[in-house]
């Protein structure tokens, strides 16, 4: 999330939508809301390698990530996407571009 921040601020990249992720992760942190309170964020780590897919958007410079996590025994996990470890593997991040 960082890397892709800080290239939209060297990029100039105000807006646009986040077509495509595809990718895998380390760990990560995603968050989900309670069923009785959809203004709070209940954040989960994750410790363990995960195949990542995702669409979002990038707003006021900043992107916003909703994704989709494949762990072992086929089971998957989708929410917000806070923040991801890349070390082994690679994510790529598609975005076409708002002219605001």
């Amino acid at each position: 999330m960082k890397i892709l921040e800080d290239e939209c601020k060297k990029n100039n990249i105000n807006s646009g939508a986040i077509v495509s992720i595809i990718g895998a992760v380390e760990e990560c942190c995603i968050s989900n809301m309670p069923k009785n309170d959809a203004k709070k964020d209940i954040l989960t780590k994750y410790k363990q390698p995960m195949e990542l897919s995702g669409v979002g958007e990038i707003r006021d410079k900043k992107p916003h990530i909703h994704c989709t996590l494949s762990q072992e025994n086929n089971q998957t996990i989708h929410g917000h996407l806070h923040w991801a470890k890349v070390n082994i593997w690679y994510v790529s991040v598609f975005v076409l571009i708002s002219k605001n």
